[in-house]
């Protein structure tokens, strides 16, 4: 997974930033445990033959030793086939178990404290903060508990240089406070458009309008009434997941149990709130139960979310905030009302890009869609460890191409001197964190759910990033993308 890299800069000085590339390193010669196994399968079988009988049998073995070459070499969807097995082994083991669709049971109550929500994510568990208010989800398999806060932020691309460096370096900060404590296990930004019900244009024209029968009073109230439903507006949220396993001594001594990790995720709430509004970012406070569950019945209702937020009481109740039917196929999801499709940054910029560059996908219009960046931060020793290990694959792969004879790759020098980028980083004191980017794109129908996907995969060509259509989980992809649950797949 790719990670951000600091660049040396002066004060009041916007300049281009650059990105890890994305690791493609093996075993031996680049080739993965996978390609290794279907690799040794048929040279076993060749060499069997060979020592056995000979020709006759080495034609008798050439599907074995023929397929496990193709499925070694041969790649498909940047893939080779041979890691394709799991996937498609799974995606059946779905199908004929009947996992692909779900269907609530209106009529069996379910367990108190559960979301109402399909698949893994049943086992979720609702916990409200009494000091804060805040709505805890605690995953009790990945054993951890995470909470919610709405951020607003001025518009980024209109401000001046020095001012987005000064902001880019404060966000930097942000990412580093996150690193430092070694309990969080993943902070999750969520960026979503939504379909804006008119309802604060209303407000606001009926509290400073001029309201008489003037013309221009009544052509404003008009062009209100019809052009405020069909905007859209952005909202962001940043999720906090507390990492159980790894706080679990602070847990303790704080009581233990879920109360004991509420108390200590309070202490990374506020570090998290002071480091937000130090970088210039308005926290507007952590997000009560009811208002997760809007945000989770808007993912999967998308028409109903105009209705939720010109009715604030309805939908708050996180036990009904799930959708009613959900049916996946390979390539797509389909929700209440809605079609979604996940797509996944598969490359990030490999050239020097300046900061706001995401622009063209987070400033599409006409398209409903989130962006969200997983952002799993590293202890110091973890990283210290992983780049030492690092180091010591590249050298030792590029010691055994030399013995074989086979040319260095210009790939493979690039990543290498990412990892010593990474290196003298995280010795000048910067965190480490591995980004997951993904983005789920949402439309009522197939067509037009193929035409919004086409249009974001070209704004992302924009910015300079490349993208895959997360195929064969779709379901648990939209979880991650579309969800401020802060879950990683």
């Amino acid at each position: 997974m790719p990670r951000t890299e600091d660049t040396t800069t002066t004060a009041g000085e916007l300049v281009p930033v650059k990105f890890s590339r994305l690791t493609r390193r093996g075993l031996i010669l680049g080739l993965s445990l996978s390609q290794m196994i279907a690799l040794g399968i048929g040279g076993a079988s060749l060499i069997g033959a060979l020592y056995a009988g000979g020709g006759i049998l080495i034609a008798y073995s050439a599907p074995i030793w023929a397929a496990a070459i193709a499925l070694t070499w041969v790649k498909a969807g940047g893939r080779a086939l041979v890691e394709w097995i799991p996937v498609c082994a799974w995606w059946a083991w779905r199908t004929t178990g009947g996992q692909l669709l779900y269907r609530r049971r209106t009529v069996t109550p379910r367990p108190e404290g559960t979301l109402a929500l399909p698949g893994d994510m049943a086992r979720l568990r609702e916990y409200t903060d009494p000091e804060t208010g805040a709505g805890m989800i605690h995953d009790p398999t990945a054993n951890t508990l995470t909470v919610v806060v709405s951020v607003t932020h001025p518009a980024f691309v209109l401000l001046d240089p020095s001012e987005q460096h000064r902001r880019v370096t404060a966000w930097g900060r942000v990412l580093a406070t996150v690193c430092r404590s070694g309990r969080v296990a993943t902070l999750q930004v969520l960026e979503r458009t939504l379909p804006d019900s008119g309802q604060g244009l209303a407000e606001w024209w009926a509290e400073h309008g001029t309201h008489d029968d003037s013309w221009a009073s009544t052509t404003y109230r008009e062009l209100i009434d019809r052009a405020g439903p069909t905007g859209e507006r952005h909202a962001t949220t940043v999720s906090l997941s507390l990492d159980m396993k790894a706080a679990g001594r602070q847990i303790r001594t704080a009581g233990g149990g879920i109360k004991g990790a509420a108390n200590v995720l309070r202490q990374e709430m506020t570090t998290l709130i002071s480091a937000l509004r130090a970088a210039d970012l308005t926290p507007s406070g952590w997000l009560t139960p009811g208002e997760i569950a809007v945000m989770l019945r808007t993912a999967y209702d998308p028409a109903i979310g105009p209705t939720l937020e010109r009715h604030g009481q309805l939908g708050q109740d996180l036990a009904t905030a799930g959708p009613v039917a959900v049916a996946e196929t390979w390539e797509r999801l389909r929700t209440d009302s809605g079609y979604h499709a996940v797509l996944w940054i598969s490359e990030w910029p490999r050239a020097m890009v300046y900061p706001g560059f995401l622009a063209p996908v987070t400033l599409s219009t006409g398209i409903q869609r989130s962006i969200s960046l997983l952002c799993t931060p590293l202890r110091t020793d973890q990283a210290v460890r992983d780049i030492r290990k690092k180091k010591v694959e590249y050298i030792s792969d590029r010691a055994q191409r030399a013995k074989i004879g086979q040319i260095q790759d210009a790939s493979q020098t690039a990543e290498f001197e990412d990892v010593l980028r990474q290196e003298a980083d995280l010795t000048a004191g910067h965190g480490v964190l591995r980004y997951t980017g993904l983005i789920a794109v949402t439309a009522p129908t197939i067509e037009e759910l193929d035409t919004a996907v086409a249009a974001i995969e070209q704004a992302a060509i924009q910015a300079s990033c490349e993208t895959r259509r997360l195929v064969g989980q779709q379901a648990q992809a939209f979880t991650a993308a579309a969800l401020p649950l802060a879950r990683r797949i």
